[in-house]
């Protein structure tokens, strides 16, 4: 009765049922195809893109297109997709996941997919998680795609504009998430259209799209500027930390890393620098430092989640063990770690423009991906991206051998085994490949191998280039190479000579991860196309995952029964308690990325507000008419706020309209109080644009009408670019402290859409009236320039995977008092912006 009902309910059967159908299909054009003469083959990529401008749908000709890339990489690549593969390009098609194990030629069934989506002439974008493999994909697979009559361009960070614009308007472009998001975020800070680089975005298909989209879901991109900052306050909160000792002056919490600080510690802090309340108003900024030195010195740890390279502190990636060059932690935390390693302090940025990738990648018109592992987030994938996850079977049957966990008392008792094991099997000259969750434990593993004597490789993913070569060679006869969990990542470990004999790769891991997926991939590593493997992790009661989740009760009982370091125990009871842990790890992560998600969102709507007008302002030759909206709803308002039709006329202030309007739109004497007596306030806002329109004309007949639409498009740009930078500043302190709401009964989601709500309105409000005000007030200059409110670069910092807070405001620029004023009047700045400063 279950098997029925599991036939029934089992959505993954079904579809590979579908898929079968449709692979059938296409292996039945096989003959046909093969009888076609290289021309003839290229001929069809453009009968198919007549089709396609001809009304038909991708979807009629997918048959079809697809027979012809399997026939394109058999004569180019000299590969021939099996059957799954067909199954899995079919799947991408359609804007799902296909779950393929490691091995199973994930970047060839990529082909077909893009091929056809290609068709379209719209673009179609491959993403890879680093820019070797995007190298690597695009010079391989692009072979095939020329053959077939396509252009095909690679996105490297080192590329100037202009090769940015070659490589997006070829039919399918390479890069990597990172570089895609940024020129993203880039093209909506240009200052001509002709500057953007990107097309609209059509489809992308994602390698290792567990990685990208759920890893790095909550990893904000950012172009930031510089702001000074005083690094002296850094030095001296580290100084007063290290004075603190813990459970007296301060409290540490090792499942959330929270530190803080007891009332003993805050009067040591009052006493230390010399202060009556250390949660003053005026004190917050000292506060802060102290609470991140705190954070600095007892949760942040050298080589676990840090290292310092070249005097500088190098982030290492939870996930995946590599260091990411390039991010900072945010909020001073970075600054804070400077202090504590003795390095120089450097200063902290501020927020010009910022994306989350679960943000960027759902602005795809379709969206797909592949990894061997995604299975397990399922409904994070269907929830939040609108993709299905189907498992493709694998080519061949699996014959690894995955066998149950050993668990041992200590970690000392663990290592001491690892390497017993690795070095036993080395002797024989089976490869073996060592997964590390950290840095320190790679190189912890490779002292004691040196003691050993056996030779060995450690990769700590410091060169994608190198490590994929280190990685391709680990299934050689004698190969020891320990790595991080995801080193070498997109590479195939194919076995050497004679290793299928010993039993073929041997992966040990050393730990589990708080993600079954990263387990799984290291378990994937071996036994790919249905080569022999084995696989086995080492656990101890002291790893992190144990001492979270309540291990004291089962390292008693070891002790108990006279268990020592050299007896691991076999017991499902502990891998189904390890197991449990690691989906409650997963389901608490699930829920923090959603919840994230749903602030983010706020932003989102807010920011494609913004970017939607800025494109508007760019494309459009002649802006008088949207200017005249903006002053036109100025006019309204401040008209409102004096006359308001729910009070009396006496109560009106209409002195205080005339202000307004004199110091804001009009000269001295252009409105009087006469002009405005006895009017309604609808009356009022006519009188005033009247008179408005009419300075609009005058100052458009001083001009050649070229100059006035580059003046227009210099002030609305400089308004709303310099509005945006600070309103995102101001949205990411009110996102700091909405969560002390909850202490009032309130929704602190509903709080901040409400307040962030209210927040954009008040910056529309202020880039139409500075907006307004230039165009009516400043002289205009016959030089003149579209300039930047700031110098922006990438960067995309991380603090334990949370949203990026950036406090510092826009740097200011200096301008002699003599100089032209930076507002394009056309006087000193002393006599204009400048006066009374």
């Amino acid at each position: 009765m279950m098997g029925i009902l599991n036939k029934l309910y089992d959505v993954n059967k079904r579809e590979l049922k579908r898929l079968d159908k449709l692979a059938n299909q296409i292996e039945a054009l096989a003959a046909e195809t093969e009888k076609l003469t290289d021309d003839q083959l290229r001929e069809k990529t453009a009968e198919f893109k007549q089709r396609y401008q001809n009304g038909e749908s991708l979807d009629d000709f997918l048959v079809e297109a697809f027979a012809v890339v399997r026939e394109g990489a058999r004569r180019v690549l000299g590969l021939y997709p099996y059957h799954v593969q067909l199954m899995g390009g079919i799947s991408l098609h359609e804007g799902n996941i296909s779950e393929m194990k490691t091995g199973e030629g994930k970047t060839l069934t990529a082909t077909m997919p893009v091929y056809l989506n290609a068709l379209s002439g719209k673009g179609v974008h491959v993403v890879t998680v680093n820019e070797y493999l995007a190298s690597r994909d695009a010079h391989e697979m692009g072979q095939l795609y020329e053959f077939l009559g396509l252009t095909v361009g690679l996105n490297l960070n080192s590329m100037t504009s202009e090769e940015k614009q070659e490589a997006y308007a070829a039919d399918i472009t390479y890069g990597t998430n990172n570089e895609y998001g940024f020129d993203y975020l880039r093209d909506n800070m240009v200052l001509y259209k002709e500057q953007k680089v990107q097309r609209p975005l059509f489809y992308a298909v994602i390698d290792e799209v567990d990685s990208i989209l759920i890893d790095e879901a909550r990893t904000p991109l950012i172009i930031s500027g510089s702001a000074e900052k005083s690094t002296a306050l850094y030095i001296q909160a580290n100084a007063f930390v290290r004075t603190l000792t813990k459970d007296k002056d301060y409290t540490y919490d090792e499942k959330t890393k929270g530190v803080m600080m007891t009332e003993e510690g805050i009067s040591k802090a009052e006493k230390a620098f010399g202060i009556e309340n250390l949660f003053d108003i005026s004190h917050v900024g000292l506060n802060h430092h102290i609470n991140q030195a705190l954070k600095a010195n007892v949760s942040m740890h050298l080589d676990v989640d840090y290292v310092v390279q070249d005097g500088e502190i190098v982030i290492v990636d939870q996930f995946t063990g590599r260091l990411m060059k390039g991010r900072r932690y945010s909020e001073g935390l970075h600054q804070a770690i400077e202090a504590k390693e003795g390095l120089e302090v450097q200063n902290e940025s501020m927020t010009m423009a910022t994306i989350t990738f679960q943000n960027y990648f759902r602005m795809y018109e379709k969206l797909a991906g592949m990894t061997g592992t995604a299975k397990t987030e399922e409904e994070e994938f269907r929830n939040i991206y609108n993709m299905n996850v189907i498992v493709i079977p694998t080519n061949k049957p699996i014959a690894r051998d995955d066998r149950p966990d050993l668990i041992y008392s200590t970690m000392e008792g663990k290592f001491r085994a690892v390497v017993e094991d690795i070095g036993q099997r080395h002797l024989v000259g089976q490869p073996v490949l060592v997964g590390t969750v950290a840095i320190e434990t790679s190189e912890l593993i490779s002292k004691l191998l040196l003691k050993k004597g056996v030779r060995h490789n450690v990769l700590n993913a410091k060169n994608h280039e190198r490590e994929a070569e280190i990685i391709a060679e680990a299934g050689h006869k004698g190969a020891v190479t320990i790595a991080t969990n995801m080193a070498g990542r997109g590479t195939d470990i194919k076995l050497g000579d004679g290793v299928k004999e010993l039993g073929g790769l041997a992966v040990i891991g050393t730990e589990r991860h708080e993600s079954r997926r990263i387990d799984n991939q290291l378990r994937g590593r071996s036994g790919r196309q249905g080569d022999p493997g084995i696989t086995q992790f080492y656990l101890s009661m002291e790893d992190e995952l144990m001492r979270r989740f309540g291990s004291d009760n089962m390292k008693a009982m070891m002790q108990r029964l006279g268990m020592d370091d050299s007896q691991p125990i076999q017991s499902k009871m502990v891998s189904k308690a390890v197991e449990s842990a690691q989906k409650r790890v997963e389901g608490n992560n699930f829920d923090a990325r959603k919840q994230l998600l749903q602030y983010d969102d706020v932003l989102r709507q807010q920011r494609e507000i913004i970017y939607t007008q800025r494109d508007e302002l760019l494309e459009s030759e002649n802006l008088r008419e949207i200017i005249e909206g903006m002053i036109l709803r100025t006019i309204q308002r401040n008209v409102e706020t004096h006359a308001s039709m729910a009070d009396d006329e006496e109560n009106w202030n209409l002195q205080g309209i005339v202000d307004f309007v004199h110091a804001n739109l009009l000269s001295e004497g252009d409105i009087t109080l006469n002009d405005l007596n006895g009017k309604d306030p609808e009356e009022m806002t006519e009188a005033i644009v009247a008179k408005v329109k009419e300075r609009y004309d005058e100052k458009e007949q001083l001009l050649f009408p070229e100059q006035m639409r580059e003046f227009e498009k210099v002030v609305t740009l400089r308004a709303v670019d310099s509005k945006w930078i600070d309103h995102i500043d101001a949205m990411d302190q009110l996102r700091d402290g909405i969560h002390l709401r909850a202490y009032a009964q309130t929704d602190p989601l509903r709080e901040y859409q409400a307040e962030g709500f209210a927040m954009f309105e008040a910056m529309v409000t202020s880039i139409e009236e500075e907006a307004s005000m230039y165009i009516m007030k400043a002289e205009i200059r016959n030089n003149l320039e579209r300039q930047e409110v700031a110098k922006g670069q990438a960067v995309h910092p991380q603090e334990d995977g949370e949203p990026v807070k950036q406090k510092p405001k826009v740097k200011q620029i200096d301008v002699g008092r003599n100089d032209p004023c930076i507002c394009g009047s056309g006087k000193k700045y002393k006599n204009c912006c400048g006066a009374g400063k």
